[in-house]
């Protein structure tokens, strides 16, 4: 069932996404050569139980952090440990918050230091295949014109979407129905409406879409071995263009 969401509501998961963003601005300001994943994660949750809230991912189903730290070809889900950032790595960061019960969520791919063309470029389209899926994010389209979008700009760079895992919509709880691929045909799946809030989420493969999850029952990854990127925000469906809640100053 997709829930509705008033302008108050939505005001409230800004709140959280903005506390999100503020803090995923600061984790890609500190990224560097040497430092751990677990230092971030320690950060991550420093700074978002400081502006009042509580981090979500942090016992989730038993998942032992507050960020989600993925590094080269680790997709998504990356538990942060004593792995030390390298030069020309690339590391997705994927952050939840909750504020007095609704929820924030965004993700970025950040470079360590000076990093290669190809991961640049798989960072670069990954992020503009997000705002592609955001603009058909609007009053009248149907979900999958988000999905359309999104993989169509992604193949077109010779890039793959992952297919095993989706975005999803947010409010009170952290996933809420609808479930949002990042693939598809255009003009399928529920009318989009106004109120609707939507965590639209590409995850891009630099070689093929396939994906399979380690031993620690979390950490997702390219079969292949290849860069993956991943980029999310949290939007609001609006009549003209979405209002995008979790907006950060990458763009």
């Amino acid at each position: 069932m997709i829930i509705l969401k008033s302008p108050e509501e939505i005001g409230k998961i800004r709140a959280a996404d903005r506390i999100v963003a503020k803090t995923l601005i600061a984790l890609k300001e500190m990224v560097k050569p040497g430092m751990t994943t677990l230092e971030l994660d320690r950060a991550a949750e420093e700074m978002v139980r400081a502006e009042g809230a509580r981090p979500t991912f942090k016992g989730y189903r038993g998942f032992p952090a507050a960020l989600c730290v993925s590094v080269n070809s680790e997709v998504v889900h990356g538990i942060p440990g004593k792995k030390k950032l390298k030069e020309g790595d690339i590391v997705s960061l994927d952050l939840g918050a909750d504020l007095d019960g609704y929820f924030g969520d965004a993700a970025i791919t950040v470079g360590v230091g000076e990093i290669s063309s190809h991961a640049q470029r798989l960072m670069d389209v990954t992020r503009e295949s997000l705002y592609k899926g955001i603009e058909q994010a609007k009053e009248g389209n149907r979900l999958s014109d988000i999905s359309h979008a999104i993989q169509t700009h992604v193949e077109a760079a010779g890039f793959s979407v992952v297919t095993d895992f989706v975005g999803h919509g947010i409010g009170t709880q952290q996933h809420e129905d609808p479930q949002i691929p990042n693939y598809g045909p255009k003009g399928v799946g529920p009318l989009l409406k106004r109120g609707m809030v939507l965590a639209i989420e590409p995850m891009v493969n630099a070689g093929g879409h396939q994906v399979k999850v380690l031993d620690d029952g979390w950490t997702v990854v390219t079969r292949d071995g290849g860069l993956s990127a991943h980029f999310e925000h949290s939007i609001a469906v609006m009549p003209e263009k979405a209002d995008i809640l979790s907006e950060y100053a990458e763009r």
